[in-house]
């Protein structure tokens, strides 16, 4: 009988002396937590759209506790979610600007033509693939809708065969922006008020032909800013949001109508 209890003692005086070690080890390397880091991914919307610059909102979180990182770079959550922070970490939000998503195309169905018809999958990433999109402008919005399939808000409606922001209910979060194979869509202040509506970089003649909203890059847009915000590169102008002043100088200079100005 002894030969039987004496194994079991010794496996069992080895187990209680293992179970000892790793409490006492386990205590003494245990990494202490903050524990204002669950309480700020908490505060996060949990979104994940990278908007704040990070991969995640777990991953900013980590940066806001660990790191100091600014704690109003969350847009979707915008000036409820910073004030949620600043009571957690004990500063200042800072300055919240809400922002929004903007379609720089206005090439419609009745303004920009066809080359052909796609009958593929419902997707812009899709239909991309073949010789650009069906639209003849290669750098329009196709209008399957692949921004508004990734809008948690919904934000966006498809009119016409193109994408149209509705900035009420838009949280800035970028994910249309990231899901756009044309890289049409941007992401600035919802006070701007002033949009270029094409990205086309076709030289003037051509742009002409495939789309009557078509920028021509004509310069006078340019010429007519005073704060140097406006910039025509690639045959098309752009808005550096910086600089701009919303004195809609450019809209008036335009002669085609490409670029929207907000009441």
């Amino acid at each position: 009988m002894m030969i039987y209890i004496l194994p079991l003692l010794i496996f069992a005086a080895l187990g209680l002396l293992a179970g000892i070690l790793l409490t006492v080890i386990s205590k003494v390397f245990a990494v202490k937590t903050d524990e204002r880091l669950e309480a700020v991914q908490n505060a996060l919307p949990q979104v994940n759209c990278g908007a704040c610059g990070y991969s995640g909102c777990n991953d900013y979180a980590d940066a806001i506790v660990n790191s100091g990182a600014a704690i109003n770079k969350c847009n979707p959550g915008g000036e409820e979610t910073a004030n949620k922070l600043s009571e957690i970490m004990g500063k200042e939000a800072g300055n919240i600007e809400p922002v929004t998503a903007f379609v720089h195309c206005r090439g419609d169905c009745d303004a920009a033509p066809y080359k052909f018809e796609f009958n593929g999958t419902n997707s812009c990433v899709a239909a991309n693939r073949f010789y650009n999109g069906s639209k003849q402008c290669v750098n329009g919005c196709l209008g399957f809708g692949d921004c508004l399939s990734v809008c948690t808000k919904g934000a966006i409606r498809i009119c016409n065969g193109v994408a149209f922001i509705d900035e009420e209910l838009c949280e800035g979060c970028g994910l249309c922006a990231k899901a756009c194979p044309k890289g049409l869509i941007s992401i600035r202040r919802k006070s701007q008020r002033t949009d270029v509506v094409c990205r086309s970089e076709a030289p003037a003649k051509i742009t002409k032909k495939l789309c009557k909203n078509g920028c021509v890059g004509c310069k006078l847009c340019e010429k007519a800013c005073p704060t140097g915000a406006m910039k025509v590169e690639n045959n098309f102008a752009k808005i550096d949001y910086d600089k701009c002043a919303n004195c809609g100088a450019c809209a008036k200079a335009c002669k085609l109508g490409v670029i929207n100005l907000k009441n």
